[in-house]
């Protein structure tokens, strides 16, 4: 997420109430999570496993829980809990602006797009020419929408991210300021969730098409022309490259790449990166000759049994 304007490092610093190293002046233009930084972002860190991770990213100002050496080029931001100050800066940047309309009067919607009765669409929604929008669906802010896009009943774009952090007496909300965007000839079935980026954007590419009852997380980029069927889940900040298919309640881990032309068959469960053009099955999912040759193996398991008892 960018800034409305460039900040001086002070000026964050004081907004959270935090000591900083680096000049005062030192320009801040954004912030963002590790696996989105650019140059003049805020990425937080408050685990020791993760600094020199964060502190070698693109970001040039760190919020840290630790005094360390500062890295030429960069800033710090010094705090005793980065998670919960960096949604501060978020919720200020990004503040929950309530609807008084069913379609916000800063919507920008396109010739011959049919949005069908209660339909809510939030503040600052794009959306393009010749899409149809079914009823019940709900757009939150800042989505934006391509030309020729269907989106069936029930759907909603750009709810929360699933990211929280343990807390003794509850658990803690990482705040979602980013959003989510279609691109053209994208198809979406009903009851679809589709969550908003923490900090950057959810992206569904051109020419995909998406089957009912599908869960897509935060940060997820899925490519052009893929397939995925009804009650796939997919976790935060995945990456399916084009023309992937995912058939029904097919299961995908966070943080993994789906390479272009993979196939998943139903009932799969990928924790890895895949290779391209290849089919998996199974849970963990391998490739679908290896687990239909194990799948066999594993049903002549009985008979050998039977076969060891009768010789014993």
């Amino acid at each position: 997420m960018k800034f409305p304007r460039t900040y001086a490092l002070q000026e964050i610093a004081k907004l959270i109430d935090v000591e900083f190293v680096g000049d005062a002046d030192f320009p801040v233009l954004g912030m963002n999570e590790i696996h989105v930084v650019e140059e003049g972002d805020i990425v937080f860190v408050d685990h020791p496993k993760y600094y020199d991770k964060a502190l070698q990213s693109k970001a040039t100002v760190v919020l840290i829980n630790k005094k360390v050496d500062c890295p030429e080029g960069k800033a710090l931001l010094i705090s005793d809990n980065p998670f919960s100050d960096f949604n501060k800066i978020s919720t200020h940047f990004n503040s929950f602006q309530p609807a008084t309309q069913s379609i916000s009067a800063s919507a920008k919607i396109g010739e011959g797009t049919i949005i069908q009765p209660n339909v809510f669409v939030g503040n600052n929604v794009q959306i393009g020419n010749n899409c149809l929008i079914h009823s019940n669906v709900s757009i939150y802010d800042g989505v934006s929408i391509g030309n020729n896009v269907t989106l069936h009943s029930g759907t909603v774009l750009g709810a929360n991210a699933f990211y929280y952090k343990k807390r003794e007496t509850h658990f803690e909300r990482l705040e979602s300021c980013g959003s989510i965007a279609i691109e053209d000839d994208v198809e979406i079935g009903a009851l679809c969730s589709i969550d908003k980026g923490v900090t950057g954007i959810t992206r569904i590419k051109k020419g995909t098409k998406i089957d009912n009852q599908v869960q897509i997380g935060h940060d997820c980029v899925i490519g052009e022309c893929c397939l995925i069927a009804s009650h796939v889940g997919i976790a935060g900040c995945t990456i399916l490259e084009d023309e992937v298919t995912l058939w029904g309640q097919v299961g995908v881990t966070s943080g993994i790449t789906l390479a272009k032309g993979t196939t998943l068959l139903a009932q799969s469960g990928i924790n890895k990166n895949t290779e391209p053009n290849e089919t998996y099955f199974g849970s963990p999912a391998g490739k679908m000759r290896e687990k239909f040759k194990e799948v066999a193996a594993i049903t002549q398991l009985p008979k050998l049994i039977q076969k060891l008892k009768n010789n014993a």
